[in-house]
């Protein structure tokens, strides 16, 4: 059985870090995983190819060229399948839109999806552009995660994010803290109430370390460089939390004045 998700969250919350420290931990549980960004930056495998960016889909299709699997589905870290769908020229065309053509050809020339034990999508933005949302409404994904921080703007678009999960009928497995705070108790009980009152799986908090970072300038992941690090076994944990499939949600969004309240209330109680 193939396990299929989508990771969604604010611009820069660092879905794409996430997504492939996931993919390498899972690979290194001895499970097949593919990891397709769909971010028009091409960035999502970078630190699986040893920083090196591989041509998107897209690419090609926008040169009228036809595609084989070996020209876009390329072998990283540990044997990952990376698969970098591209997206059109700024300010030209729909990400969304394109996502769902590359898709397309890709299930026509590979298998990669149907073989994997799991299939990650880093999906760009948040899902309240429509054409962002394919992957959900398409039926591509089982399921979507969230990932966010302990501040408010981010908690504001995964808010938005299980709004437009509810309009597509789509389940979620559960909220990742990734964090941007320096109060971490604090950011991870934030974060825990909110998966709580959203009716959402807390998955795991991941803290903020400068190793991270230093190793993805290397063009590696913390899983691969340091597998023992702090960091690289919460991506242990959250790859086990995934694997496990468990039964999704549906989520019950909040409305913006128990948004705040929630976050205000506990970082006053945390003060007293």
């Amino acid at each position: 059985m193939t396990v299929k998700i989508a990771l969604y969250g604010k611009g820069g919350i660092g879905k794409s870090t996430i997504a492939s420290n996931v993919a390498a931990a899972t690979s290194k549980n001895g499970y097949t995983a593919t990891i397709i960004g769909c971010d028009p930056k091409g960035d999502s495998t970078t630190s699986l190819m040893g920083g090196e960016r591989i041509p998107s889909v897209l690419s090609y299709l926008k040169k009228g060229e036809t595609i084989e699997e070996e020209d876009v589905v390329h072998r990283g870290f540990n044997g990952v399948n990376c698969v970098e769908v591209g997206g059109p020229e700024p300010g030209i065309g729909c990400a969304g839109r394109g996502i769902i053509v590359a898709l397309d050809k890709l299930s026509k020339k590979s298998n990669v999806v149907e073989e994997s034990d799991l299939v990650i999508f880093d999906v760009p933005g948040d899902i309240v552009c429509g054409g962002l949302a394919m992957p959900v409404r398409k039926d591509y994904v089982d399921m979507a995660y969230i990932v966010t921080s302990g501040e408010y703007l981010p908690m504001y678009a995964a808010n938005n994010i299980c709004r437009g999960l509810n309009v597509l009928d789509g389940e979620l497995g559960g909220v990742i803290c990734n964090s941007r705070l320096q109060n971490e108790k604090q950011e991870d009980e934030i974060v825990k109430e909110f998966a709580s009152q959203l009716n959402a799986k807390y998955i795991a908090y991941v803290p903020k370390r400068d190793k991270v970072q230093e190793y993805e300038r290397q063009g590696k992941t913390i899983v691969e460089a340091d597998s023992k690090h702090e960091v690289a076994q919460v991506y242990q944990k959250i790859s086990k939390e995934i694997m496990k499939t468990n039964k999704p949600e549906t989520p019950t969004p909040l409305t913006d004045k128990e948004l705040r309240q929630l976050t205000n209330n506990t970082i006053k109680q945390k003060q007293n």
